[in-house]
């Protein structure tokens, strides 16, 4: 067992044996229908969510998770005998959920809390509480994982589309670019996340179609591929999506032949990011390979 536990929120999408074999705490994100607060655990299966979003008559809303749920985990952290831990949450510029757990941190007695803003969502926090996990077990202090930590973040980006812009316009998460989608609800909007500034989403460009939308990324992600490449920074690319695991799985196809040498895997758009994505986004979120950070 490591010194250091590893805490993150459900939003990171971690396989469930790696959160067993790393042995990393989540806080279970709140996803409100109306009156009623239920939280993302409510679907284990991830296109349930979508198919009760398209029925439910009230469209779905978020919030950042309790005190009390948050406590609760470290109530746990310390009842296992830890002494200090990180927690990884989902980005700042989204959600309250960095501010919450920041806020509980400070209060919660006899148990030294690091709160990490990954300025990303998925699985691109989800990367970052692995690396975390990996360097935590193989006995590095929590200084230096957290200059790990801004590395990979860092060298963290995320291109994606939505089918509609309406899920976005209706919560509020869309930061920039609205000039560029207003009123245009039949487009694609095409959208990236900035690690680097506030973690904010913002819409570059748009298309007609999912075909042009891919056209747009294939091209943007190319000139990432050779930035990392000049750089010595293995790739790691997570193809995710909301419920689209066809479009998904061409665009896989599609990515492993334009550049084989890099670690395409796939991942999910989970209810709490749904929310704001509405079904059927599709999108890269890449990274340095943290396997490669850990040494």
């Amino acid at each position: 067992m490591s010194e250091i536990a590893i805490i993150t929120d459900s939003s990171s999408y971690i396989a469930a044996d790696l959160l067993e074999k790393h042995h990393i705490y989540i806080v279970d994100n709140p996803v409100i229908f109306g009156e009623t607060v239920y939280h993302e655990s409510r679907w284990p299966v991830n296109p349930d969510f979508y198919r009760e979003m398209a029925s439910s008559a009230v469209q779905p809303t978020t919030s950042q998770p309790s005190t009390g749920d948050i406590e609760a985990v470290f109530d746990q952290v310390k009842a296992d005998g830890y002494k200090q831990a990180i927690m990884v949450t989902l980005s700042s510029g989204f959600s309250g959920t960095y501010e919450a757990a920041v806020s509980t941190a400070k209060q919660y007695q006899d148990l030294d809390v690091h709160v990490w803003d990954s300025k990303i969502a998925c699985i691109g926090a989800g990367n970052q509480a692995l690396l975390a996990a990996d360097l935590a077990e193989k006995g590095y202090p929590v200084d230096e994982i957290l200059k790990r930590l801004l590395l990979l973040r860092q060298r963290t980006g995320v291109l994606f589309v939505v089918d509609s812009i309406k899920h976005l316009q209706r919560t509020g998460r869309l930061s920039g670019g609205q000039a560029l989608v207003a009123g245009l609800l039949s487009i694609k909007p095409i959208l990236q996340i900035d690690t680097n500034q506030q973690g904010k989403i913002d819409a570059i460009a748009k298309a007609r179609k999912m075909t042009g939308a891919w056209e747009y990324i294939e091209a943007a992600f190319g000139k990432t591929v050779a930035i990392y490449k000049k750089n010595g920074w293995p790739l790691r690319v997570m193809v995710i999506d909301a419920d689209n695991p066809e479009l998904a799985d061409s665009w896989t196809d599609r990515a492993k032949v334009l550049w084989p040498e890099i670690v395409f895997e796939g991942g999910i758009i989970g209810p709490l990011i749904g929310v704001h994505t509405g079904e059927k986004a599709v999108g890269y979120l890449w990274a340095q390979d943290y396997k490669t950070m850990e040494d």
